[in-house]
């Protein structure tokens, strides 16, 4: 049997950046890494509603990005 192991996480905060030629929104990332793998999803919008705050673009989306190690047990 298979275990996973999480072993980083990272919040992406997506922005848009204007429209493009057909209309659809332009999208950029701001990456944080190292947040600590044991953050809530609460607590992680929290933050990311806080610095979305302090941008001049409007927040599109967030996004939790983990990372795991799998091995057998």
């Amino acid at each position: 049997m298979a275990v996973s192991n999480l072993i980083s996480s990272q919040l992406q905060l997506v922005f848009e950046d204007g429209l493009d030629d057909s209309g659809r929104p332009v999208l950029r990332n701001k990456n944080f890494n190292n947040v600590k793998t044991d953050a809530t999803p609460d607590q992680l919008h929290a933050v990311a509603t806080a610095i979305s705050g302090l941008q001049q673009r409007p927040l599109h989306g967030i996004e939790r990005n983990d990372a795991s190690e799998l091995f057998e047990s």
